[in-house]
């Protein structure tokens, strides 16, 4: 099969669906595969290393497009690459379309078939989004102990603290991957936190990652007094395919100390805190009656270099799959089904 791996172009977005080690693999399988100029270069790969793996370096993200049947890119198609895609495109990245309507009607209106990574499940797992769950959740309190300073809108709060003084509250909804990746790095920062989640099971494995972390259950009145108390609030809420429920009000926000953080990494399903909204790199945050919001929607793109390496090798035998008639009788990919042949078919999404 021909397989393309454009550049991104979302906004400060870094990575790239392959590295030359899963290229040279899919190569070794006789695939051709064509990459786009520089598509590998803020993830630190060089288009002489795409080659040398056997890839074939396409100059336009145009040229690129009409050659490949399959598309296999990071995030979702921009207004751009939309213009670039055809009904016999296979087209294989992140989609989130549970939030995004307007995209899911562009690709039924194009007529292609589209898989989404978040989707694609093995049971209960998904594993081509746990790694981008892991690192985004570790990045969420890295980002938040940083926007409580001062200087950035934050009410000075060091998380950790120091001997005479209180620890930072940390609320973490969820206990997934994501959320569970934020309270062992937030616990390692040494602050209080508090993991919610409704799977006892969750729960206690985030009691296990040290004495600062309580797992609570998700009980609504719950949720909302410990949100009243916290420094940092993350959302990791998923429910797989589907807009993420809002467990904050806009209201319990209001009540939140000034200068206290929320960072959303469920905002790419809707956000699961009535007061985010999609941000990007470019313009990060925004004040809502004197909290500090954060909701970009790539969170690893900010470490594109290890983020592709993560990516690489879970994806690398979904797209071998894929490149073989019959892939859809095959239930972990029929599973990140979402369109095909213009036509939706994950039950999320009617």
């Amino acid at each position: 099969m021909k397989i393309g791996i454009p550049r991104e172009i979302k906004a400060r977005e870094g990575r790239v669906a392959l590295i030359p080690d899963a290229v040279a693999e899919l190569v070794r399988h006789r695939h051709t595969v064509f990459i786009e100029h520089n598509a590998g270069l803020s993830s630190g790969y060089t288009d002489e290393e795409y080659r040398q793996a056997g890839a074939q370096i396409i100059d336009t993200a145009s040229e690129l497009y009409a050659a490949a049947q399959m598309i296999v890119k990071v995030k979702e198609p921009q207004p751009a690459e939309l213009a670039l895609l055809r009904p016999d495109h296979l087209l294989f990245s992140y989609l989130h379309l549970a939030a995004e309507p307007e995209l899911t009607r562009s690709l039924q209106e194009i007529g292609l078939t589209a898989v989404a990574f978040e989707t694609v499940s093995e049971g209960p797992t998904l594993p081509l989004l746990a790694p981008m769950s892991d690192i985004a959740g570790r990045i969420a309190s890295q980002t938040g102990s940083n926007l409580l300073y001062q200087h950035h809108g934050g009410r000075g709060v060091l998380l950790g603290g120091v001997p005479t003084t209180e620890r930072g509250h940390v609320v973490i909804l969820g206990a997934g991957v994501a959320g569970t990746s934020a309270a062992r790095m937030a616990a390692g920062m040494g602050a209080q936190v508090t993991v919610f989640d409704r799977n006892r099971d969750k729960l206690q494995q985030a009691r296990l990652i040290g004495p600062n972390v309580s797992g609570r259950h998700a009980f609504a009145s719950a949720i909302e007094a410990a949100v009243q108390s916290a420094d940092l609030l993350i959302g990791a809420v998923l429910i797989p395919g589907a807009r993420a429920p809002h467990l904050v009000s806009a209201e319990t926000v209001r009540r939140m100390p000034k200068g206290s953080v929320i960072i959303d990494i469920s905002v790419d399903q809707g956000g699961c805190i009535e007061t985010t909204r999609p941000t990007s790199y470019d313009a990060p945050t925004f004040l809502w009656e004197e909290v500090v919001h954060y909701g970009v929607t790539n969170m690893p793109g900010a470490v594109p270099r290890t983020a592709a390496q993560a990516l690489s090798a879970p994806l690398l035998p979904y797209i071998l799959r894929l490149a073989e008639p019959g892939w859809e009788a095959q239930p972990a990919l029929a599973a990140g089904l979402n369109v095909q042949a213009g036509k939706v078919v994950l039950a999320a999404l009617q």
